[in-house]
């Protein structure tokens, strides 16, 4: 095999090996907003990397730095977002605290209501 075959070789195993530890990393329960953006941005990165090596003869080059580099991106952006949810998931909490506070005191007023009719 000729060392062009062989590079060609490496940086398809390289992209392989990438793809396999993106995808292990997902298997293990409900991902974060940051993984997800991760995950997007590596595969988003792969193909336009891949298209753009193409023209430079070097799809698999191109494939494994836009992965790179979409993984980077895709995390910053996932984790920009995640910080946003934050807030609004306590917000939420604390909304659903008052209502249960309310159906609690709305439940005690029919049990008054009741005992006062008989």
């Amino acid at each position: 095999m000729g060392g062009k075959m062989k590079r060609k070789n490496s940086l398809w195993i390289a992209a392989l090996g990438l793809t396999a530890a993106i995808a292990t990393g997902c298997a293990g329960g409900q991902m974060t907003t940051r993984e997800k953006g991760a995950g997007i941005g590596a595969l988003g990165g792969a193909a336009a990397g891949g298209l753009i090596g193409t023209a430079f003869g070097r799809p698999g080059m191109g494939a494994v730095i836009g992965a790179g580099a979409g993984l980077a991106g895709g995390a910053l952006i996932g984790d920009h977002m995640q910080g946003q949810e934050q807030p609004q998931y306590q917000a939420n909490q604390q909304q659903i605290y008052q209502n249960q506070g309310t159906i609690e005191r709305n439940r005690q007023d029919i049990q008054r209501q009741q005992r006062v009719e008989y």
